[in-house]
């Protein structure tokens, strides 16, 4: 199955060049020419990651960014006419995965998008999951702390799988659902924080140290030595 990818970018001949390009390496591209119409596209379809232009006329791609990352948790890679390093920092602290200044080659631009398709893939695709003394059995939907069988429900069970999986990444608590594949469970948010208290007691993480409150925003599980 070739990997998708949209491109939100007001430069049509950016598109045109990079579809050609990227699509004679098994990725095809789609294109929105402005925000609105980049974040309505990521609603109506699926995509592998985003390729996120900075400039834009109306809403900018650190917005566009911003209301992404409010939602889910696809790579993105952030793209420049600007070699502004302030656009740079804000990028990544909105949570861009990496940042590539125009005018760049679309060699370059390709062993980028692979590096980010390559860190959010092994992890999304796992059998098995270690982290923090935690194994997870996947495909057997069971878990072990310390070695020690662990019962859980099937929704502590989905939400420990998202966030393990995304360890070191805020999952807002609107989206953690969704990234659990429980986007049809409705539920309010309280909710959630009642699954999340009762998770981290039956993994012994009363304490919050490994599933960690954002406050006003989510949760995120600690990466191993963080």
């Amino acid at each position: 199955m070739a990997t998708r990818v949209l491109l939100i970018d007001d430069d049509t001949r950016m598109y045109e060049l990079l579809a050609q390009y990227l699509g004679q390496n098994g990725i095809t591209v789609a294109h929105a020419p402005d925000g609105g119409r980049g974040l309505a596209a990521l609603e109506a379809n699926a995509y592998d990651a985003v390729l996120l232009d900075v400039m834009m006329p109306g809403m900018d791609g650190l917005e566009v960014c911003k209301r992404i990352r409010a939602k889910r948790q696809i790579p993105i890679l952030m793209l420049t006419a600007r070699g502004d390093e302030t656009d740079r920092v804000v990028g990544l602290e909105l949570g861009a995965d990496d940042y590539l200044a125009k005018p760049f080659s679309p060699r370059e631009l390709l062993a980028r998008l692979r590096a980010v398709l390559r860190r959010a893939q092994p992890t999304a695709v796992a059998d098995r999951l270690e982290s923090s003394g935690i194994s997870i059995d996947v495909a057997g939907r069971e878990v072990r702390v310390n070695g020690k069988a662990v019962e859980l429900t099937g929704l502590e069970f989905d939400l420990l799988v998202a966030l393990v999986r995304r360890a070191g990444r805020v999952i807002p608590r609107d989206a953690l659902l969704g990234e659990a594949g429980r986007s049809d469970t409705v539920v309010g948010e309280r909710t959630v924080d009642v699954h999340i208290s009762h998770l981290r007691q039956k993994l012994g993480d009363e304490g919050g140290r490994l599933i960690k409150t954002v406050r006003g925003i989510g949760y995120v599980f600690a990466k191993e030595g963080v």
